[in-house]
């Protein structure tokens, strides 16, 4: 039997060997009796080519006028000072409210989001992410300050399902580290909370995003290094908790409820 051309293309090749150096890690340290003896890279844009493995969305594939865009920014030149020296992605664009004229079925638009492209296949079967063994979803961010949403997707039963937790971050316009606990994102669809609510499948992440849905009008810009799953407190600068216990956001229960954060 002779493989596709598909098969034998370098990108599946290469995420077939990536996959078996991974295997062969846990294998060789013990990971799986000892547990993981590091953090585990889910992705980063420290090269140009980094921000095509992500999909950009907004409110313009259902008539809105919202804009959206993932940009990758070069690492400073080794001449000149800077807090940030690896090459990162900056999401910006605008908000807007206005309803499509011509689409009276649609009633609420004012969002933007990107999420990372489905992993592809491998010889080992479709690649996905397994962060059973760690207890936090890290990134590295720097924000404007306004209520992005971090979004996970599974292979679930239910294709549509969102997990997804609020970004806290604390240093608004400055580099920071922040750690969400895995357990403490919220199984949504189209929106809405559903019940019953049950836990991410760990062993079958195969995507991760981030989303702004505040419905305010205006610019937004937030610049995103990397991300990862770990186990250490001492990567962060702040764990993923409102700065008062109980905020509230826009994400609500089908019986309009906003969900507390901090309140599990």
């Amino acid at each position: 039997m002779r493989a596709t051309p598909n098969l034998l293309a370098k990108g599946f090749l290469g995420r077939s060997v990536d996959e078996l150096k991974r295997l062969s890690d846990i294998v060789f340290k013990l990971e799986g009796i000892k547990g993981p003896s590091g953090p585990y890279q889910l992705f980063n844009f420290h090269a140009a080519d980094s921000v095509n493995d992500c999909k950009v969305m907004s409110d313009v594939n259902i008539g809105g006028v919202s804009t959206a865009h993932l940009d990758w920014v070069p690492p400073p030149a080794p001449s000149q000072t800077s807090s940030h020296p690896k090459g990162h992605a900056r999401f910006h664009g605008t908000i807007s409210t206005q309803l499509p004229k011509d689409r009276p079925d649609i009633k609420r638009t004012g969002f933007a989001a990107f999420r990372t492209h489905d992993r592809g296949a491998t010889i080992f079967g479709r690649s996905l992410w397994n962060i059973d063994p760690y207890t936090y979803l890290a990134l590295r961010v720097k924000t404007d300050g306004r209520a992005y949403f971090v979004n996970v997707q599974t292979e679930g039963v239910v294709p549509t399902d969102l997990h997804q937790h609020r970004l806290f971050t604390k240093k608004p316009g400055e580099w920071e580290t922040v750690l969400i606990r895995w357990n403490d994102f919220v199984r949504t669809n189209h929106g809405f909370v559903v019940e019953p609510q049950t836990e991410i499948m760990r062993e079958k992440v195969k995507s991760v995003g981030i989303g702004l849905t505040d419905r305010i009008p205006g610019p937004f810009e937030m610049c995103i290094e990397r991300v990862w799953a770990t186990n250490d407190l001492s990567e962060t600068d702040a764990v993923g908790d409102p700065a008062a216990p109980g905020e509230k956001g826009d994400l609500k229960t089908k019986q309009g409820q906003k969900v507390g954060w901090g309140q599990k």
